[in-house]
């Protein structure tokens, strides 16, 4: 037990004696970084103080209210409607886009459009028949689109017309 103690005694010994190099390059190496031109930090910025805005076209029209009278029939843009009355086609529950054409087909020299639906179920379509969410009339069928004639709000109480098609093969 004597002979372990004294084997701990030299090791500790032996490994404090490597501690006590000399460390002058570390020092010095310290003492320039703490001596190097560190740089400046730039000032804070300054501001301009706030300056109030007077609003003072109070006596010019408001851009939010509309400039026509919604109740005046005259004033609208056009008289065109949707027909409520009208009885609705198989079509008229999908909204255009969702719709596609996959063909055309001619029976007794009348031509007609084929339309696959959402559901994948195919329909015959017609110059005159309705398709779409926003009363599109068919207007015309060549063998590679289908142009219809939309009736849709134009934003200040009318409706307009606006021209849409469904290319083959397309959505």
């Amino acid at each position: 037990m004597i002979t372990l103690n004294r084997t701990i005694i030299c090791l500790s010994l032996l490994g404090l004696s490597g501690c006590s190099q000399d460390i002058s390059d570390l020092q010095t190496f310290i003492a320039q970084t703490k001596s190097a031109h560190v740089g400046s930090v730039k000032p804070i910025p300054q501001f301009k103080p706030y300056e109030s805005f007077s609003y003072s076209a109070s006596d010019l029209r408001d851009p939010f209210v509309a400039t026509v009278d919604l109740e005046d029939d005259t004033t609208k843009t056009s008289l065109l409607n949707p027909d409520s009355s009208r009885p609705r086609q198989p079509l008229e529950v999908f909204p255009l886009d969702t719709l596609s054409m996959v063909g055309t087909l001619e029976q007794d020299s009348q031509q007609w459009g084929l339309i696959k639906d959402p559901q994948n179920i195919v329909h015959r379509v017609q110059v005159g028949h309705y398709m779409g969410q926003s009363e599109g009339r068919i207007i015309k069928i060549s063998e590679s689109a289908i142009y219809l004639v939309e009736i849709v709000p134009d934003g200040i109480g009318g409706y307009i017309e606006r021209d849409a098609s469904i290319a083959i093969g397309g959505n």
